[in-house]
């Protein structure tokens, strides 16, 4: 499961500014990553530096979270409620 660390890596490269938590964040975003994966190469990768230990479980819940796919059924669904 090299794709979360190869994503990482290109996003850091792009934008050096950024810390580590958000270059994780937009790598696992919409990618549909395991809970296992995440928190795996949340370890390796992010530095401790950028969060505090009490904030660690939350953090790892958002990006559980954050990776899931936007399900646009839905979206396109209630847009068109809405225009009704």
């Amino acid at each position: 499961m090299k794709s979360i660390e190869r994503r990482f890596k290109n996003i850091t490269e792009k934008n050096p500014l950024w810390s580590t938590y958000i270059c994780f964040a937009e790598a696992v975003k919409e990618q549909n990553f395991s809970r296992d994966a995440i928190h795996r190469w949340f370890q390796k990768l992010v530095s401790k530096d950028d969060y505090t230990r009490s904030e660690k479980k939350a953090i790892l819940a958002h990006l559980e979270i954050l990776t899931k796919p936007v399900r646009t059924t839905e979206i396109k669904t209630k847009q068109r409620r809405l225009r009704a």
